[in-house]
């Protein structure tokens, strides 16, 4: 059977939605919903476990999971209920990345991607809602990680592919799209958080489950103004057609890249697991508002990330415009290693305000604010610059299915984070995050070694 020739996807709409087609505005908007139920299930993940799941009259109840605890004993040795919770939050968090993979070749072999974006999201409702029911713990799980899988690379792609190549704006607009992913992973603490802690865990998870079902709505009413699916990725594209030079080396690329990637997502994992413990046991939450004296919920830390995401993202991207205009712009490596660079610098504030604590018996929550004002900025400089390499550089036969290998270092990233994070206990508090930096900075060097491979592709 004859592979047509290669063809680049032309924009589907005229620019309507801060100088981009209209599209991305539906994109932004299914995405903010998607992860407004994603990071709402997550921001109460590690606390339902350990102050609810986990204690034993609860656990019982759980379907499977007895069966679950030997099996993570057996390959792990005896776990208390932190290291336990720990190691089922890597798992989780490392599954909803590994999927992505199979859901890429859904959406380019079988379905396309539309079909596979409303398969994801609606397998994510339902298990959002079954978190409401206590026995069904662990089948939600899987419906999340399933649904999630279909849904994150197949709604990364379509970014992409409403740009004609060559077109500036595209990076940009990947910028703009991790605008939306923040934006609801910001209110889902301050929603889903809030109603979990303070008035029922099932409510929390509830209110996960109806954002993400307004993320379908958005996302079905906004198809008009998406990309179509070329039916040559499903049709007339041979299963085992052999890889040009051009597409070996994007892989290879991009498969080099996937170590010091990998390292920069566990350090950065923490931040649902042991970081929440920090601000649950060791941060002094107090605050005074309008002379009245408050405590700061521990699931509205894990809002200050995505806020500060969508406040600061404008900046960098004018940062950047203002270096290309002055020609100093750095790579995109170059980007990707400043961002593992950044967030050692974070771990290293969180260090010294950990070792704070032995002296003042606890860390103040501002602390806390400047670790996620120094982790944003390199999370800015590596995950959107990421998400836009892959779309530069990935075949159009492939994109799909590379972009769900690319989002993949977040599964070895959050397996590695889940065992990262057994060590809290073990460790001192200072020593633990003296750990954390290391990896991160471990991997801004790796990502520097990894230039001369992804230059040439990017003809930077």
């Amino acid at each position: 059977m004859t592979v047509l020739p290669q063809s680049s996807p032309q924009p589907v709409s005229q620019p309507t939605f801060l100088g981009h087609p209209s599209g991305l505005a539906f994109l932004f908007a299914t995405e903010m919903w998607e992860r407004f139920s994603y990071y709402g299930m997550r921001a109460l993940l590690v606390l339902y476990m350990m102050k609810y799941v986990l204690v034993e009259d609860h656990a019982a109840s759980v379907i499977g999971f007895p069966a679950l605890k030997r099996g993570l004993e057996t390959l792990f040795g005896p776990l208390a209920p932190q290291p336990l919770a720990s190691q089922i939050f890597g798992f989780y968090g490392g599954l909803v990345y590994l999927t992505p993979i199979f859901g890429g070749l859904l959406a380019d072999r079988l379905i396309g991607a539309r079909r596979t974006v409303v398969l994801g999201a609606v397998l994510m409702a339902i298990g959002h809602f079954m978190m409401a029911f206590e026995p069904l713990f662990l089948f939600a799980l899987v419906m999340l990680i399933l649904g999630n899988g279909a849904f994150k690379p197949n709604i990364s792609t379509q970014v992409g592919r409403l740009y004609a190549p060559g077109d500036a704006r595209r990076e940009r607009a990947y910028s703009i799209f991790y605008v939306g992913i923040n934006l609801g992973a910001f209110l889902a603490p301050l929603v889903c958080g809030t109603l979990g802690e303070k008035v029922g865990w099932h409510y929390g998870f509830t209110a996960a489950g109806i954002g993400m079902t307004i993320g379908l709505l958005v996302y079905l009413t906004g198809l008009a103004r998406l990309p179509p699916d070329e039916p040559r990725l499903r049709r007339h594209v041979p299963a085992k057609a052999a890889q040009t030079k051009e597409e070996w080396a994007a892989i290879i690329a991009l498969g080099v890249l996937f170590v010091p990637v990998t390292l920069f997502w566990a350090a950065y994992g923490q931040q649902g697991n042991t970081i929440t413990l920090f601000a649950d046991e060791l941060t002094d939450r107090s605050i005074s508002l309008f002379g009245m004296a408050a405590e700061i919920p521990t699931t509205w830390f894990q809002a200050f990330n995505p806020f500060m995401i969508f406040a600061f993202t404008p900046a960098i991207v004018a940062l950047w415009r203002h270096q290309a205009e002055k020609g100093r712009e750095p790579s995109t490596v170059i980007k990707m290693a400043l961002g593992c660079f950044g967030q050692a610098l974070a771990y290293l504030l969180l260090a010294y305000a950990a070792w704070h604590t032995s002296v003042v018996g606890k860390a103040s929550w501002l602390w806390l604010f400047a670790f996620f004002v120094v982790l944003t900025v390199a999370e800015l400089y590596l995950s959107p610059v990421g998400l836009s390499l892959v779309s530069k550089i990935a075949p159009v036969r492939l994109l799909s299915m590379l972009m769900g290998f690319w989002l993949a270092t977040s599964f070895t990233g959050n397996l590695m984070a889940g065992w990262l994070g057994t060590f809290w206990t073990s460790f001192d508090t200072p020593r633990f995050f003296l750990l954390i930096g290391a990896i991160s900075g471990a991997a801004g060097l790796a990502t520097l070694a990894c230039a001369p491979f992804v230059r040439p592709l990017l003809r930077e």
